[in-house]
Formats: C-alpha cells, structure tokens, sequence
C-alpha cells in the first residue's frame, strides 16, 4: 500500500462572530491540523465565508466538507469556488457529496429523490464546473474530494476524485465486520481507479475521539447514523483508547489500507490533537 504523509482535518461548525471566528481558526492551526474544513448543512456556518475569513489569519489549507452539490447551481459554484480558490491564495480543497438530508432539500424546493438520482446530480454538477473552471484563465481549479460509502460514489470517485472521504457508514455492511467492510470499499475504489489509485488520497472521517466508549460523546453520530452506541464504539471512524494507542491504529490504517488523511469534528479537536503529536 503506497504511504501518502499524514493529513489532519478539522470541521468547526458554527460562526459567532468575526473575532471568534478567527480565534478558532488560529486555534486549529495551532493544534497541528493541516485542514480547517466546513461542512454544508442548513443552520451551520456558510462555508465559502467561513473559510475565505479564516484564511486571513491561517496558512493552513481550506475545504468544503462537503457541499450538497444535489443542489447546487455549476455556475454559481463555479463562480464562488473561483473567487474562494483566488482569495485563499489556492489552499481551497472542493469537497462535494450528492447530499442526505432531506428538510435541506425541501428548504431549497428541489426533490429529494432516489440515492441515484442526486449522484447523478453530483456527476453532472462536477463535470460542468470542472468545464467553467477551466475555461478561466487562470485555471482555478482545486483539488476535488468525493465522500460517502456506497459503491457507484467509490466508482465515481475513482474516475475523477484526488481525495476521497469515507464517511461512518464505510465501516458499516451487513454480516461482516466493520474494517472488513472498510476494506472491502477501498478494494471497489481501487478497481474504479485503476492505475491512478495511488494518486488518490484516502480520507477517514473520525466522528468521536476518546479514552473509552463511556468518556466519548457519540451524541452527533447516533443522530445521524440510526446506529446504537455498540455497534458505533467498533466502527474504524471511532477512535477509542490513549492517544498512542489511537495513533497506533492510525498508522495500521495507513499500512493496510491506505488511509493516511483524517477528518475529526470540532468537538473531538483537542482530543485529537494529542494523537497528532504521535503522528509527526
């Protein structure tokens, strides 16, 4: 398995202010991530502000964690990722997703529909704002992020992701265990990919960071998942144990599987950051 260096996300996930803002964006520079990531989900921050703000006072990359692009206008996000990718000075990293939660859609007035109907949303979404993008003149095009677990996004991701993001759900199938699961994903990208699969960078989504399954808040996952705190605590994106002992199955990760980008939410930060410290 080719080793990409280590990467370290954060996703934070409401704006209060101006000036707290931008502490918490020096704050996750100075833990040691590599990432300040925003997701996209109605009642949470904007990403595009949010990151473009967090910019001024950061020298670390930025990304979308990810955009609903079921959604989404290609020209209107070709124009806004244009202007991000410029005013970060390119550090931005487009993460997109074909969306899951259906109020959002709703809120929008645009059908829920079929799994297959928004991930042909999110194709054809992708393709048309790659065409924008590189119709500029300054080709402002950034390193593009898939997300999910189900087989046709690991298909669509191996023919046109540089990263790939694999969401709690990735640990999850009937009748076999969860990094037997994990495991049997990555196999489906790697076939997608072809010989381009060591370019693609393989990203972990880590929903909770603790010492044991009674000192972690699961709260966050267990609303979105349906699963129960059993089944959770044995998922590969629930890191449970010392911050070495996390960092040794991290670099196992790494070893048998490829996975060597992280992604924790904001509650987990500072918890995670003690891991990271192992990982340098």
């Amino acid at each position: 398995m080719t080793n990409h260096p280590f990467r370290f996300g954060v996703s934070l996930f409401n704006v209060d202010s101006r000036s707290a803002w931008r502490a918490r964006a020096r704050e996750v520079e100075d833990l040691g991530y590599d990432v300040l990531q925003v997701a996209d989900h109605l009642g949470m921050a904007a990403p595009f502000p949010a990151l473009v703000a967090a910019a001024d006072v950061t020298s670390i990359r930025l990304g979308t964690f990810v955009l609903n692009a079921a959604i989404l206008s290609p020209a209107y996000l070709a124009r806004d990722v244009a202007d991000v990718h410029r005013l970060t000075d390119a550090r931005l990293e487009l993460g997109l997703g074909a969306g899951y939660v259906p109020a959002e859609f709703e809120a929008v007035g645009v059908p829920f529909g079929t799994g297959g109907e928004r991930l042909g949303k999110l194709e054809a979404t992708l393709a048309a704002t790659r065409t924008l993008l590189a119709a500029e003149a300054d080709n402002p095009l950034p390193p593009i992020m898939l997300g999910g677990a189900g087989d046709h996004m690991l298909r669509l991701a191996g023919r046109e992701a540089d990263i790939f993001s694999f969401s709690i759900m990735a640990g999850v199938m009937a009748g076999v265990a969860p990094e037997d699961a994990l495991a049997r994903r990555i196999q489906v990208l790697r076939e997608a990919a072809g010989d381009r699969f060591d370019d693609v960078e393989l990203n972990l989504f880590v929903a909770a960071v603790g010492e044991s399954a009674e000192k972690v808040d699961l709260s966050i996952i267990r609303q979105a998942s349906g699963l129960d705190d059993a089944q959770l605590t044995q998922l590969p994106g629930v890191l449970l144990g010392s911050p070495r002992e996390i960092a040794d199955r991290l670099l196992r990760y790494r070893e048998e599987f490829g996975l060597s980008y992280i992604s924790v939410l904001e509650p987990h930060m500072a918890a995670f950051a003690e891991v990271i410290k192992h990982l340098r």
